[in-house]
């Protein structure tokens, strides 16, 4: 049963990593690839990391993967709003499609 599940958990995180893929060549612009990207590779590493402690268990690599998931809900969205920020800072454009620009 852990296996099944696990295994289902790392389908799920490649077809998320995969969307998140396709939303870094498909989205027009740095803000909208960023909160592409962010969301659908962090939640698509954590689920294969969290379908990986399902299927291997909860010894050394098990922790080692735990731990890597919550570094990884820390980090990540740190870091795309960082760059976010940075973008806006320097003037980077949003998109011609783009109506607001709620920090101009």
């Amino acid at each position: 049963m852990n296996n099944i599940a696990g295994i289902a958990l790392i389908i799920a995180g490649l077809i998320f990593d995969f969307i998140g893929c396709l939303g870094l060549v498909r989205l027009p612009d740095v803000y909208n690839r960023l909160q592409a990207s962010t969301k659908c590779v962090t939640f698509g590493t954590c689920a294969i990391l969290l379908g990986t402690v399902f299927i291997i268990g909860l010894n050394t690599a098990g922790v080692k993967c735990i731990l890597t998931i919550i570094f990884l809900l820390f980090t990540s969205p740190t870091a795309s709003h960082a760059l976010a920020r940075a973008c806006c800072k320097t003037d980077v454009k949003l998109c011609n499609k783009s109506l607001i620009n709620e920090y101009k």
